[in-house]
């Protein structure tokens, strides 16, 4: 158990040159011991790795791109859940949004793992592979998923740059401002204001949408109705036309490996109610009540043609006035027609501008 755990902490990949390229595929979940919506609240859990758990040996190395990666699952709090490991060096944390997965980093986990990184990326808890209970989810659970993560893998000795979207942005400020020691840099790709739009009360355009939000909402908590919403959402032609409409500037981009990564955990048992509980549920903290606390640099890049935080809203108005508020190191940048998931879209650019930042860090 200790050389595996080992392992999975200080272990360098070796780098495949063939140049192939193959996804970080998803392996369907059939875990037959979910827990009823009947137990107690997530804020009443346990929240904290068992002390006997550890993760499972790595399956063997897959290629992504020029660069191995690995496969891993680890317990936690009596869960399953998933990660992937590649490269050798400073240690940095990717964070996916609602409904993705660490697959969604494929091209950073690539191109880090080449630049003397050793890139964790976490599937949150009720995705991607991770399990899907049937439980109370919010922002608080998942801060706590990954500050153990990085106790558990990374350690206290060498501060990690951790970098997230969307919700998994808001996620990396949750665990900047609850262990600023612990981090040595943020980046976040157009964070969101909370874990859905109840957070972002003070836009005029969520304020028109409000009565749509309490629709669905209602529809969420009627089981048919919702199991309805749900199918018709998560069908491929339909996750297609979504994700163009996400990816604005470089629609190619939505190719049938990322279409896979959100359809495929939509599968799996949990996921329609791990769906309802996200939406419906609290939005938890807002960035403004955070960034105060957070010691580390932070670069934000955000694409300017996101229609879910879009930058002339709140939030993103926030985020913009950073540079002239904040005392330590903090870059706003715009992608200029980028959606709401730029490490994605618009890759090559996301990476020209994050690896110096992240190389000055250490310099």
């Amino acid at each position: 158990m200790l050389q595996s755990l080992q392992s999975t902490r200080s272990a360098c990949l070796p780098l495949s040159h063939s140049g192939t390229r193959s996804p970080l595929q998803y392996v369907h979940f059939t875990s037959k011991n979910i827990s009823a919506r009947s137990q107690p609240k997530i804020s009443q859990l346990n929240v904290r790795a068992s002390a006997e758990s550890s993760p499972t040996p790595p399956t063997a190395a897959a290629t992504l791109g020029p660069s191995s990666f690995q496969k891993h699952s680890w317990q936690w709090n009596g869960y399953k859940t998933a990660y992937v490991t590649a490269g050798c060096g400073k240690p940095v944390v990717l964070v996916h949004g609602f409904g993705a997965s660490s697959g969604h980093f494929r091209n950073q986990i690539s191109f880090l793992s080449q630049q003397g990184y050793k890139v964790y990326a976490l599937d949150l808890l009720g995705f991607g592979n991770s399990e899907k209970p049937i439980i109370d989810y919010s922002m608080e659970l998942w801060d706590q998923q990954i500050r153990d993560f990085m106790q558990e893998f990374i350690g206290e000795a060498t501060p990690a740059i951790i970098m997230g979207n969307s919700v998994g942005s808001l996620a990396t400020l949750m665990v900047a401002s609850t262990i600023p020691d612990r981090v040595s840099g943020v980046v976040l790709f157009n964070c969101a204001g909370g874990m859905n739009n109840k957070a972002i009360s003070d836009d005029w355009r969520i304020k028109l949408a409000m009565p749509l939000f309490l629709l669905i909402d209602w529809i969420l908590n009627q089981p048919k109705l919702a199991r309805r919403l749900f199918d018709n959402v998560r069908q491929t032609e339909n996750l297609k036309k979504i994700l163009e409409g996400v990816y604005p500037r470089n629609p190619n981009a939505v190719d049938d490996d990322l279409i896979a990564m959100l359809h495929g955990p939509s599968n799996d048992l949990g996921a329609l109610e791990t769906f309802v509980s996200v939406i419906t549920g609290p939005p938890g903290p807002r960035p403004e009540d955070l960034i105060p606390k957070i010691t580390a640099p932070i670069l934000l890049l955000w694409g300017n043609a996101d229609n879910f935080t879009p930058s002339d809203g709140p939030v993103g108005k926030y985020f913009q006035s950073l540079p002239e508020k904040r005392s330590i190191d903090t870059k706003f940048i715009h992608l200029p027609g980028v959606g709401h998931c730029p490490m994605d879209e618009a890759s090559e650019e996301v990476h020209e501008i994050l690896l110096p930042w992240m190389n000055a860090l250490s310099s």
